[in-house]
């Protein structure tokens, strides 16, 4: 899906606004599996904040410089440590971290100009605007969300 930088940065806003409603949840549902053998719902919001926060670290930094990008992290390494820290945190303390993480992210993200959104930069062999990356991280992000919204019937 083609984004640009306003619905980019809308995604950003409402996904503050979405996850923050999940304060709501009961215990049961905040645990809930997404599906049979798959991640609990708190699995999923947790695994986000370390994508946000790699992406402040470890891309946003070099994105404009011109330098070569730091690997990638381990992904499978990231989500387990991640869920592994789901089943020991409660949701309130989720829910902030996750807030306060993206809601950097957005402030980071605001900064950048028209030229920049359109700047190209190389991951690996590939080559993709700032605008197409955060809209596949978008993508991400939806396909999170519209998996806890179908289990929990929202």
């Amino acid at each position: 899906m083609l984004r640009d930088k306003k619905s980019i940065i809308k995604h950003y806003e409402q996904s503050l606004i979405w996850v923050k409603d999940l304060r709501n949840l009961s215990e049961e549902q905040w645990r809930m599996p997404i599906e049979s053998v798959k991640w609990s719902v708190a699995e999923v919001i947790v695994h986000l904040t370390p994508w946000d926060t790699f992406i402040l670290e470890h891309r946003i930094p070099y994105l404009f410089k011109n330098a070569s990008l730091p690997k990638g992290p381990d992904i499978e390494d990231m989500n387990t440590k991640a869920a592994q820290k789901s089943r020991e945190q409660h949701l309130e303390k989720t829910i902030t971290e996750f807030v306060m993480t993206r809601r950097q992210l957005l402030q980071t993200i605001q900064q950048f100009t028209d030229e920049q959104w359109h700047q190209s930069f190389s991951i690996g062999q590939s080559n993709i605007t700032i605008t197409a990356y955060f809209g596949g991280l978008i993508e991400h992000d939806l396909h999170h969300f519209s998996q806890i919204q179908r289990v929990l019937h929202v």
